[in-house]
Formats: C-alpha cells, sequence, structure tokens
C-alpha cells in the first residue's frame, strides 16, 4: 500500500530515546520530515547526530519512543513483532558499512540470502540474484567469493542483495566509509544510476563528498534537522 499523498517516509514529531543507566538520551527530537517515492536523500551529521537512528527507524529496525512514522503506508508504531519482520524484508533494502556478506558463500548465494523464505523455485532464486549482480556490474562474478573481491566489487555484491526482494526503499549506512576514494565515487555512480531508473534510495553519511552526489541533504544535529536543501539538478 502506498501513502495516497504520494510521500514513501512520514515523520510526525518522532522521538528516539534510549535509557543509559539513570540517563535518559534523546536520540531524535520532534522530527517531521517527509520523502517522496523516487528521492535521493542524503542523512549527514555529525555523531551523535541522530542520523543512524533515523535509518534504524525508518528501516523498522527500532521503533519511535513517540509520534508517528509511516514508511510504504505502513505506520510502523502499530505493527507487531512479525509484521515488522515482514516489512523489512518486503519494503526495504539494507547497505552497510561492512558489506556483512556470508566468507565462504559466493556472490549468488549471497545475494539470495533475503529470498530463502520465497516461494520461488530454486531456478528462478538464481535467475534473480543474477540479475541483481548483473545490474551492479557484476554478472562475471556468480561464482566468486568475498575474499575474491575487491572491497567495490563486495559493497556492489551488498547493493545486489539489497535489491533482490525488489524493495520499494534502499537505505545505505555509510556505504563508503570502508572505501578509498575512486571506488567510493564508483559506488556513488551506481546509486545516482538506480536512482535514475526510479528507486528510492536514503544515505547516510558523515561525508559530505558523499551527501553532495545526493538530490537532497537532511542536515542532523542533536537530534533535529537543522537544514533540508534541495540540490539545483533536482529542481
Amino acid at each position: 500500500m502506498n501513502s495516497t499523498n504520494g510521500s514513501l517516509v512520514e515523520c510526525n514529531k518522532v522521538c528516539k530515546d534510549y535509557v543509559m543507566g539513570e540517563n535518559v538520551i534523546h536520540a531524535l527530537l520532534d522530527v517531521d520530515l517527509q520523502i517522496q517515492h523516487g528521492e535521493y536523500v542524503c542523512v549527514i551529521g555529525p555523531s551523535g547526530s541522530g542520523k543512524s537512528t533515523l535509518m534504524n527507524l525508518i528501516g523498522a529496525l527500532d521503533t519511535p519512543t513517540s509520534g508517528s512514522l509511516t514508511v510504504n503506508g505502513s505506520p510502523l508504531q502499530e505493527l507487531d513483532t512479525d509484521e515488522l519482520a515482514e516489512f523489512r524484508n518486503r519494503a526495504v533494502g539494507f547497505v552497510f558499512q561492512q558489506f556483512n556478506l556470508m566468507a565462504r558463500t559466493t556472490a549468488l548465494e549471497n545475494v539470495k540470502l533475503p529470498l530463502l523464505y520465497s516461494k520461488l523455485e530454486r531456478e528462478k532464486l538464481d535467475q534473480r540474484a543474477a540479475e541483481c549482480l548483473k545490474l551492479v556490474g557484476l554478472s562475471d562474478r556468480l561464482d566468486h567469493q568475498p575474499s575474491q573481491l575487491s572491497g567495490g566489487q563486495q559493497q556492489r555484491v551488498a547493493i545486489a542483495r539489497a535489491l533482490v526482494n525488489k524493495p520499494r526503499l534502499i537505505l545505505a549506512d555509510e556505504p563508503t566509509g570502508a572505501l578509498d576514494t575512486r571506488t567510493s565515487e564508483e559506488i556513488m555512480d551506481l546509486f545516482e544510476s538506480l536512482n535514475e531508473s526510479g528507486m528510492t534510495i536514503i544515505v547516510v553519511t558523515h561525508e559530505r563528498e558523499v551527501a553532495a552526489r545526493s538530490r537532497r541533504q537532511l542536515m542532523f544535529r542533536d537530534g533535529r534537522v537543522v537544514d533540508d536543501i534541495v540540490s539545483r539538478m533536482a529542481v
């Protein structure tokens, strides 16, 4: 189900608190924002600003303390544990800094992992995973294990894995943090290409060079959105 007004993500007065002993950490404070279908957004800010907390909430890895959060028409604060798990598997593809690939498993098998509970036949599972690896430029690396791939190639496998369930949204947390400058640019080129094909992408980063490649930047500080910048190329 899609949101009726075209928004893929809607945050209304979202707060997130963490209790640390006798202290309460206010990670997010009354965050209001909307992200439309097909946007390419970077969430930027220093460590502790709330940007990764926001990603975890949007990806249903955590739930708000208060406020409402709707993603792809699903009110996440109203879903139970099983419904949240189904939402994560169906609607969101995740990309992380450290790739999170299985070491002794081929690229094809790594990409197939989110499909383990799918009802597709094995042949169709292989076909779908191969299609995603081709999409990220790795059609000649299907049988390679992570140790046989460069860092950039491993991140491409991780992106293919994020795409395999045909999600509405890609969430990437510091996706270039473990890569050199040239390889980082290649990964950002890939995100731009995916966005141009219609994929909604949200990248969390502390690197301004990475954020500058997006069409919109949300600046976070102390748990709040302090700036919302739309780049000229998006206008």
